[in-house]
This record gives C-alpha cells, sequence and structure tokens, in this order.
C-alpha cells in the first residue's frame, strides 16, 4: 500500500468515526430526495403498488411525500437544534414508516437475482429508498450515543442461547427445502407434480434462471435457504468475524460490520413479519374462521399445508435473524465502550 493510499485510508476511516456529526444532514438530504420522488411519481401519474398489487397505489405517492416531508423537518431540527428528546421520538416514529414501506424489498432483491424483473420499477425504487432512509434516521436518533474508543475485539462466538436460535432457524427450513426440492426433481408433494409446478413456474413469468435450474433439479429458493442458513451461521461463528482460510486471498482479515448485517437486517425486517403474519392467517384457515385459498392446489387443504411449512421457515428463521443480528452487533463493537449490554 503506498502513502498516498494509507492517507486515503485514515481520512476515510476518520471522516466514518465520526458519522455523528454528519448523519443528520446526510438524513435532510435523503428526506428531500424521498419528497421529491414521491412528489415526481404524483405528478407524472405513477403508480406505486405495494406488496404486488394496485391497491391504494394512487395515494401512496402522497404518502411518500408526506413522510420525506416530515423526515426533512425533523432531521432538519436535529441539525439547527441538536437531538433533543422530543427529536428523537419523532425520528424513531418516521423510521418505522419508512420501515413500512421498505417491508418486502429482500423479495425484489431475489426476484432480480434469479434473472425475473420487478412488478414495478417505481415500486422497487421506493422501498430501496425507504430503507436507506429508515437506516439513516435510525442512525440519526443513536447519533448521541459515541463509543469510548476503537479497539477491535478478538473473533467470538455467540452465547449457547444465540447458537440454540441459529439451530432453530436451520432446522426450520429443512422441511421447506426437502418440499422444494421433491418438486425440483420430479417428485409429488401436496398433490402436485413436479411437471405440474414446472408448468406455474413457467405461467407465472419465471425467468429462464430459475427454469433452468428447476430442469436440472435445483430449486433456486432451496438454494437461496442455503445461503440464508450460512449467513446465520456466519452472525453466531468466529468466522463470520474474521475471513476463515477457505476464502483464499481474503483470510485473516477482518469482515466489515456491515457485510453480514445489511442482509441479516433485511431479511429480518421482512421475513419475520411476513412468517408471523402468514403464520395468523394459517392458523385462522385451519380453525376455520377464514377460507383458505386454493391457488395453484388442488384443494384448500394442500394448499394449507404448504402455505405452513413455508410460514413457519420464514417465521422461526426470522427470529432467528433477528437474535444472531444483535448478538454479531454486541460482539463487534469497540472494546472499550464504557457500557457493553448483556446478551
Amino acid at each position: 500500500m503506498t502513502s498516498d493510499e494509507r492517507t486515503m485510508k485514515a481520512l476515510w476511516s476518520d471522516w466514518w468515526q465520526r458519522w455523528p456529526r454528519w448523519v443528520a444532514k446526510a438524513t435532510v438530504l435523503w428526506a428531500v430526495l424521498y419528497a421529491g420522488f414521491g412528489l415526481a411519481c404524483v405528478l407524472s401519474g405513477t403508480s406505486l403498488p405495494y406488496h404486488g398489487t394496485d391497491s391504494g397505489a394512487s395515494g401512496l405517492g402522497w404518502v411518500v411525500v408526506a413522510v420525506g416531508a416530515l423526515a426533512a423537518l425533523v432531521s432538519g431540527a436535529v441539525v439547527l437544534y441538536g437531538l433533543r428528546p422530543a427529536l428523537r421520538v419523532l425520528l424513531w416514529v418516521v423510521c418505522a414508516l419508512a420501515g413500512i414501506t421498505a417491508f418486502s424489498l429482500l423479495m425484489d432483491v431475489i426476484t432480480l437475482m434469479l434473472g425475473q424483473g420487478v412488478g414495478s420499477r417505481a415500486s422497487a425504487v421506493n422501498k430501496a429508498l425507504s430503507a436507506v432512509g429508515a437506516v439513516l434516521l435510525a442512525a440519526t436518533a443513536r447519533s448521541d450515543r459515541q463509543s469510548a474508543g476503537s479497539a477491535v475485539r478478538a473473533p467470538s462466538a455467540a452465547p449457547p442461547i444465540v447458537r440454540l436460535a441459529a439451530w432453530a432457524g436451520t432446522l426450520a427450513f429443512v422441511p421447506y427445502a426437502v418440499m422444494k426440492l421433491v418438486w425440483a426433481s420430479g417428485g409429488t408433494f401436496a398433490g402436485i407434480t413436479g411437471e405440474e409446478m414446472l408448468a406455474i413456474s413457467q405461467r407465472n413469468g419465471a425467468s429462464e434462471i430459475f427454469l433452468t435450474l428447476e430442469s436440472w433439479g435445483l430449486d433456486p429458493t432451496a438454494l437461496l435457504a442455503v445461503l440464508g442458513v450460512f449467513l446465520l451461521w456466519g452472525l453466531v461463528r468466529p468466522w463470520g468475524q474474521v475471513f476463515p482460510r477457505w476464502t483464499l486471498f481474503l483470510r485473516g482479515r477482518r469482515v466489515p460490520r456491515w457485510l453480514p448485517l445489511a442482509p441479516a437486517l433485511l431479511g429480518a425486517a421482512t421475513l419475520a413479519p411476513y412468517g408471523v403474519a402468514g403464520v395468523g392467517y394459517l392458523a385462522l384457515a385451519t380453525a376455520d374462521v377464514v377460507t383458505m385459498r386454493r391457488g395453484d392446489f388442488h384443494s384448500s387443504g394442500d394448499a394449507l399445508l404448504v402455505g405452513w411449512i413455508g410460514m413457519v421457515a420464514f417465521t422461526v428463521y426470522g427470529i432467528a435473524l433477528i437474535i444472531a443480528a444483535r448478538s454479531y452487533w454486541l460482539r463487534t463493537r469497540p472494546a472499550d465502550q464504557t457500557t457493553v449490554a448483556t446478551e
């Protein structure tokens, strides 16, 4: 590394460590951009379908404008007057609103990874902007809590209770992965054959990548479940903090905190509430309080069986991801912080 590179690295590190000083200004810029995006959608007549439906899409642009304007006012007040208790509460309120809007962003990311186009580009951009805003608003709300130093902790495993949660999240995906692989290999599950499931995927506009993997007997969602389990264990094992030997050129280097935490927080914020809501609906359907729609299945009972397998997996894994991400956050904080929260 040359002297110029070392200088630039030092300047970047110093700027990043001073994030409490500039994060509120960055939040103001985001808020203006977000409100402008919503206003542009309203004036151009661009709809922002939410969760795959156009229901209420015409008014969502104004909601984006309102959230952006409120965020600009609150974060601007923080820049001018400092982080007052009332402003902190408002920041968390707007953060929650942005987080709700960003819900299902993970689904858009997965469809793009599989070579499929998202249902609405404007909606995908809205979710991405909301996710960025949620992070900035949360950081601004915590900008008065600075660490006492920057010493790096030694890599460590998560406490036993957190590892137990990781095992629960892993095992919850086993029935889901088996079900998907049965279909991908041409077998029959819940009254649906592999050929029928492939035809359903084609009818629903699955990408060539998705269909090719299915034809090879590899279900893409099962592969993503494997990646999700890999992420989960990276959060609880020491190799999630320092690249292990099998990573070749990266081995021995520290893993940037954001690298596992960003997908973990995105996944947890999507899968946990999605799974909990789904389990609640399935419980009502099982008790005959509501009617379970048959969908592409031959009977409501088959749809209910598949629904339970999927929603239990998403719920348990999502909760395990929250627990593991919190543990990773605490274990990778600077070692000489004045207070260390218990895990």
